[in-house]
């Protein structure tokens, strides 16, 4: 039974991907709303057909459908600041679908304003993080916008559902019952969840895998690559310059090659629970080393150390979706002036699913060889080193002799072997 109208809503525009939950939602929206649908679908290098949707759109109940590439903006605007921050979710997720919602959310809410639309559509459950991406992120930039999210109204709640509903509305679909893992693909990466894998014991099985080789049947000689940033910027592979979309494909291609970049992961959603993803992000993993092995050489002690704090604070409102925020504006004005000297090349080593860090070079490098030699020069002076250290424990120094004053002992003082007999 379909749920009471809760808003009056004349025209909506929907995140279309022209999957079967979203091909479903146009025509459930003109029974549920009466109101016309405009679908927008953002190509991010998912390599899915995105020919032929417009007809499947309009055959669904849609009056018009924006197709738009937006992979450059995706790269630049989104994965770039990302990897100069170096955040990473709990550990290993470099945020392949986290930085994705945003984008596509901004966009929707521009066509709306350009359409004249009241209200906005996506396509999310109403169980995961991707609901808030979207939400949050139209609250920030139009909040004038009504949002409707299907998944927390209607009653399918399975992709059976969903395929019965789609044969009952003349849907054209292509989707079947035997897919049994939930993707999510961009340039970036590509994510599955569902299936087996909802057994966190259950391994992966090969055949899941899309962008990357097994470490078994990668190559068996290695293979070395040179990445060349400017002010924390992929710019050139192997001196070869390319455009930003260009760098994230071929390392991709030579990553996914050598079997790099695939990461096993329980995370815990924004939403209270937790999830088992599998993602494999082959090129991104290769910038993410060599971009964390170039800023070893160009970054003091303190700001390399702070800035490792902050990519914590960074990973989790991208994870959580909170890319339009005053906080986050602010950590990427930090986040520039730390990469104003991260110029240089860092080499790499691919050798069966590894990445071997094993060069790095740059005309701001802050090592120095003939600084860090352990001989006698105008630098360090080594008898310099035992005030240093004496400074350096003072309070350790202190901690001990106040113990030694109250007690008449330290605080480890000799062990007592009174009990102990000898055989």
């Amino acid at each position: 039974m379909s749920p009471a109208k809760k808003v009056s809503v004349k025209k909506v525009v929907l995140a279309y991907s022209g999957g079967l939950d979203t091909s479903c939602i146009v025509p459930w929206l003109v029974e549920n709303y009466g109101c016309e649908v405009v679908c927008f679908c953002a190509n991010l290098g998912q390599e899915e057909e995105l020919s032929g949707l417009e007809a499947k759109a309009i055959a669904s109940g849609a009056s018009k459908i924006y197709i738009e590439d937006l992979r450059e903006e995706f790269v630049t605007e989104y994965i770039y600041p990302t990897l100069k921050a170096g955040a990473t979710y709990e550990r290993e997720y470099l945020l392949g679908t986290s930085f994705a919602r945003p984008l596509i959310a901004k966009r929707m809410v521009e066509i709306a304003e350009l359409e004249g639309a009241d209200a906005v559509a996506h396509g999310a459950t109403g169980k995961g993080n991707d609901q808030v991406r979207f939400e949050l992120t139209v609250m920030a930039l139009n909040p004038k916008l009504k949002i409707i999210a299907p998944w927390r109204e209607w009653d399918i709640r399975s992709r059976e559902d969903a395929l019965k509903y789609a044969a009952a509305h003349n849907v054209p679909v292509t989707a079947t019952i035997k897919s049994i893992y939930s993707r999510d693909r961009n340039l970036w990466h590509l994510s599955h969840e569902g299936g087996g894998l909802e057994d966190p014991w259950h391994e992966p099985t090969e055949d899941m895998f899309q962008l990357s080789e097994s470490a078994e049947c990668a190559p068996d000689a290695a293979e070395y690559v040179e990445i060349y940033f400017e002010q924390g910027i992929p710019k050139r592979i192997d001196g070869a310059a390319y455009g930003p979309v260009e760098i994230v494909d071929k390392l991709n291609a030579l990553g996914g090659k050598h079997g790099v970049g695939r990461v096993d992961i329980v995370e815990n959603r924004l939403v209270g629970m937790k999830s088992r993803g599998v993602y494999e992000t082959p090129g991104g993993t290769l910038l993410y080393r060599a971009h964390e092995g170039l800023e070893q050489i160009c970054l003091d002690k303190q700001t390399l150390q702070y800035k490792q704090v902050i990519a914590l604070k960074y990973a989790e409102l991208v994870y959580n979706g909170m890319w339009f925020t005053p906080l986050r504006q602010a950590l990427d004005a930090f986040m520039d002036i730390t990469q104003r000297h991260v110029t240089g090349t860092t080499r790499l080593k691919l050798y069966k699913g590894s990445i071997t860090m094993v060069g790095r070079k740059s005309p701001y490098s802050l090592y120095r060889e003939d600084y860090a030699t352990f001989g006698e020069e105008d630098v360090y002076n080594q008898a310099d080193a035992e005030g240093f250290i004496k400074l350096f424990g003072l309070p350790l120094k202190v901690a001990a002799m106040l113990d030694i004053e109250g007690s008449g002992r330290g605080k480890y003082g000799s062990p007592d072997y009174s009990e102990f007999k000898r055989d």
